[in-house]
């Protein structure tokens, strides 16, 4: 069902909404993440997005990452669930965000190099310098990352 989101918020207008998001966390060699300058808010954050009616979790990683970055990418495990985060988007749109993060590879495809109607442009950031982040979340989706990445020196 396409622009199942649309079709709920012509419903609801703009009263809080559960939604279900799920988004990736793509590492370079150096171990720096790649971002998403969002052209909606202009804030930075992982590419990913709303779970259309009927996909799972992991096949919205993979829609969103393409549509956001350019990049094919196969999940290759959860870091974690965020399920305790709202947002209230400049629309006035409220939301409870419930996002899956993965930890990704790419598979095809290459970052976007143009301006699109969700993505002002992607860049790899190392993890001490992550630009201003779009939402609380966000900041707690790259602290998952951190953390991982920390586990990967200690076993």
């Amino acid at each position: 069902m396409a622009d199942y989101i649309h079709e709920m918020r012509a419903l609801v207008g703009h009263r809080p909404m559960i939604l279900n998001t799920a988004a990736g966390a793509l590492l370079d060699d150096q171990h720096r993440l790649l971002l998403q300058e969002r052209a909606d808010t202009g804030g930075w954050s992982f590419p990913g997005g709303y779970m259309e009616f009927g996909a799972s979790f992991a096949e919205t990683c993979q829609r969103e990452y393409l549509e956001d970055a350019g990049i094919k990418v196969e999940p290759v495990k959860l870091i974690k669930f965020f399920d305790k985060d709202f947002y209230t988007y400049p629309n006035g749109d409220q939301t409870q965000l419930i996002t899956a993060l993965y930890l990704v590879r790419q598979v095809g495809g290459k970052p976007l190099d143009h301006v699109t109607n969700e993505t002002k442009r992607v860049k790899y950031f190392d993890l001490d310098k992550v630009p201003t982040l779009f939402n609380g979340q966000s900041n707690k989706m790259v602290q998952a990352v951190i953390n991982e990445v920390n586990s990967w020196q200690t076993d």
